[in-house]
């Protein structure tokens, strides 16, 4: 059971370290798409958002802080989800294609929110490298 406990961690963290490298390695062309789904500000955002995922994405990974890190990230999906794929104010073909980013995102929110529950509650979780930030 460790092991599937750790590959879906590793799986669960992987669509935020491509991100997070995504943003920081081409943050022009990513804060471009957020400026044109309504973000302000978006190159300083995308710069800051790039280094908190891909942090996040480790610690989940790493076990370090891993409650927290899947918190953060868990918060990051759903402030992606409502500021940046509101399929809702689209028209098509953009809007089906954001509705399918809107609910993925979801989905990702509750994997989130059981590795944080999980953890925090001191369930085992395989391997881990460090301790809990909160212990519920």
């Amino acid at each position: 059971m460790e092991a599937l406990l750790i590959i879906g961690r590793i799986l669960f963290s992987l669509i935020f370290l491509g991100a997070g490298i995504g943003h920081l390695a081409k943050p022009k062309e990513t804060a471009a798409y957020a400026e044109v789904r309504g973000m302000p500000a978006a190159e300083w955002r995308v710069r800051i958002s790039g280094v908190l995922i891909a942090a996040g994405g480790l610690g989940v990974i790493l076990g370090v802080w891993m409650d927290l890190a899947a918190l953060g990230l868990t918060v990051y999906v759903l402030i992606a989800a409502f500021l940046i794929h509101h399929f809702w104010s689209d028209e098509e073909p953009t809007r089906t294609t954001e509705m399918a980013m809107f609910m993925k995102n979801l989905a990702i929110a509750g994997a989130g929110l059981i590795i944080f529950t999980m953890s925090a509650t001191g369930a085992d979780m395989g391997w881990e490298l460090g301790s809990s930030a909160f212990n519920l």
